[in-house]
């Protein structure tokens, strides 16, 4: 296959080019590196089924040849980053899905949208299944990353209903892993390098609310299936895919801080705007579908996360 992937050079995007290369396709890789960078891809450039491109996908794309899949990657995706570009990610999420729906039409292709959780806003019902229409704050802070991609799964479903694109639509749940960037202002990588550095672990709030922690490779697994999968039901519609086993966030505070053997101590912070109490998936369709469920153990994932950690970091221990 040949596959379009944009915001590549991404934490989660430069993961799926590298499976996707071991897997034989071919990759173009498309980013502006607003929040990716081209250190998760340099070790791909001499790869001749892989390219880059450096370009925002909110802008005309041209791409000569045939494509067989484009997967829209693209956008800002940690709180830090959103609130710090709020337009860009609204941007992205519309406009940037408009143009590679485009792209996939012209080229009569895949398309596979990168959702998120954050759909479900500050969920009601837990776990959340893909009936759940969510409980978001459409003004609020964190709204114009919620909005961004609650418009962008409308906008494909149009596609797919109005020009019979075939699409797919995954709902990405907290997902860690080598990669992530050192002060991107996720829970995991937060916790790591407050640990590994001495310092205070910060959590906002009671720390009781809940999250539910996929490592990179399972949810990369996911993805893929859901991508290649042919002829099932109902595919085109959204589907969950992360790690329903749930711990609130002082749990992961404690583990992380076991696991690096740190002398950190635990700081509690005033709780942002709109912070969700409760994610966890109900992953019933992805089992019944794809036949997929997360098979590396947190303490696993956070092991390998917290090498890689210590790898970035010069002043850690």
């Amino acid at each position: 296959m040949k596959v379009v992937i944009t915001g590549g050079a991404g934490f989660l995007g430069s993961h799926l080019c590298d499976r996707l290369l071991d897997m034989g396709h071919q990759v173009t890789c498309l980013d502006n590196l607003i929040t990716g960078s081209i250190d998760n891809i340099s070790h791909l450039m001499g790869n001749e089924n892989f390219r880059f491109l450096k370009h925002d996908v909110t802008e005309y794309m041209f791409m000569g040849g045939p494509i067989d899949a484009v997967m829209h990657f693209a956008s800002p995706a940690s709180p830090r980053d959103y609130l710090e570009l709020p337009i860009q990610t609204l941007k992205v999420g519309a406009l940037g899905t408009h143009k590679t729906l485009g792209l996939a039409k012209a080229k009569r292709c895949r398309f596979l949208l990168a959702s998120t959780s954050e759909t479900y806003g500050d969920p009601l019902v837990n776990p959340q299944p893909e009936t759940y229409w969510g409980n978001v704050n459409p003004i609020g802070l964190r709204g114009v990353y919620d909005e961004a991609k609650r418009f962008a799964e409308a906008l494909v479903m149009a596609y797919h209903r109005t020009h019979g694109i075939d699409t797919r639509i995954v709902r990405i749940f907290n997902t860690y892993g080598p990669r992530m960037r050192p002060h991107d202002g996720r829970v995991v990588s937060n916790f790591i390098v407050q640990a590994l550095q001495g310092e205070p672990l910060s959590i906002y709030g009671t720390g009781k609310q809940t999250r539910s922690f996929c490592y990179v490779d399972d949810e990369v697994d996911g993805i893929l299936r859901l991508l290649l999968a042919d002829n099932l039901e109902d595919i085109h519609l959204p589907i969950n895919i992360g790690n329903p086993h749930e711990l609130t966030v002082e749990e992961i505070a404690r583990k992380i801080i076991e696991l690096t053997s740190s002398g950190s101590r635990i700081v509690y912070e005033p709780l942002p705007e709109d912070d969700p109490k409760v994610r966890r998936p109900d992953i019933g369709r992805a089992v019944r579908l794809l036949g997929w469920s997360p098979r590396v153990p947190l303490e696993v994932g956070l092991a390998r996360t917290i090498d890689y950690f210590r790898s970035q970091l010069p002043r850690s221990s």
